[in-house]
């Protein structure tokens, strides 16, 4: 039981992170508006929700620009997630970008932040403040970001991804150490089992990845450095791989790949890491994003995504130990047949 209690554990883990992650529903948000630019004078705008309850009592909508508010004169519901608000639009907005609120008594506030151009631009207006009501609680949801939308959950499967390689190819590295210093087959068999298993996730990385940029960005690879480096990444421990392969000799073969397995995770690290951070990236937390801040990872989100973490990284610490078993068989089994 001592040898199982971690393997429990990343099924339990991955079974949390399927069933919450893929059950928990997004909070309601304003996914479009019938503009993007406002002028003083009179406005007719049409507002697209997502998981929103527009017939819901006390329903108000309103306009905020540097913290000052302009109400809502009049709100037409058109359907749970449609609606047609008219607003007066004063002159002497004070800053370039107005944000749209709304509320009601079931889905409480719901903001959608810089939703307009602003023309006309001065010292600030008179507010007068809006109608306020309470809200009954929603439960637990998931935020509904602009552009993610549902796509959000892939954040659960696409970034355990890499960590999990990132992890098991220090494992590799580890062991390439090992094989340097004691001249052991079995080291040496134990890193490219670390590294095969590895491969996987980062093969399953990129996949989820494309998946996600198709959803969000319209296209299935870009130029983004993140993602360049991560191919690049991958590429260079198929090239481990394809060493292996070509090199009969085991002792040989052992010390080639062992060296080549330190300098292959020092190039993984900066491409993953390093030079991401230097460039413009549509990633979170390169080119000057800020990464896991509370506007890309709240505290709703870290309850399913650190436990994934941890279960996607012990579910490939129970694919490299199988691995590792199924290479000592075969050796065992070759040793046999040699005799």
């Amino acid at each position: 039981m001592k040898g199982l209690w971690w393997k429990l554990l990343a099924t339990l883990l991955l079974l949390f992170t399927a069933i919450i992650g893929l059950r928990t529903p997004l909070g309601p948000s304003i996914v479009a508006t019938s503009t993007t630019r406002i002028a003083p004078g009179p406005l007719e705008l049409e507002i697209q929700g997502y998981g929103t309850h527009f017939h819901a009592d006390q329903q108000h909508a309103w306009l905020v620009n540097d913290g000052q508010r302009i109400c809502a004169t009049r709100i037409s519901v058109l359907a749970e997630d449609r609606m047609r608000a008219s607003f007066t639009v004063p002159a002497g907005l004070r800053v370039a970008m107005t944000d749209l609120g709304i509320f009601n008594a079931i889905d409480g506030p719901v903001v959608r932040h810089a939703a307009f151009y602003t023309d006309s631009l001065g010292r600030g207006i008179s507010e007068e403040p809006c109608p306020a009501g309470k809200s009954l609680h929603l439960g637990f949801t998931f935020p509904n970001r602009d552009i993610l939308n549902e796509s959000i959950r892939n954040l659960f499967f696409h970034v355990p991804m890499w960590f999990t390689m990132v992890t098991l190819m220090a494992i590799g590295v580890w062991k390439s150490i090992r094989t340097l210093r004691t001249n052991s087959l079995e080291t040496d068999r134990e890193a490219a089992a670390a590294v095969g298993t590895g491969l996987v996730f980062g093969v399953l990385g990129l996949t989820s990845g494309s998946l996600w940029a198709r959803v969000t960005w319209e296209t299935w690879w870009t130029s983004d450095p993140k993602l360049n480096g991560a191919a690049a990444g991958v590429l260079i421990y198929l090239a481990y791989m394809v060493l292996r392969g070509s090199v009969p000799e085991p002792a040989k073969r052992a010390r080639l790949s062992a060296i080549y397995s330190i300098f292959a995770f020092a190039f993984m690290l900066l491409f993953f890491f390093v030079l991401p951070r230097l460039n413009d990236s549509l990633h979170p937390g390169n080119g000057g994003n800020p990464a896991f801040n509370t506007y890309d990872l709240d505290d709703r989100l870290r309850t399913v995504f650190y436990p994934a973490c941890i279960g996607w990284i012990l579910m490939g610490l129970w694919m490299y130990d199988l691995r590792n078993r199924m290479l000592r068989l075969q050796h065992a089994h070759s040793d046999a047949n040699n005799r």
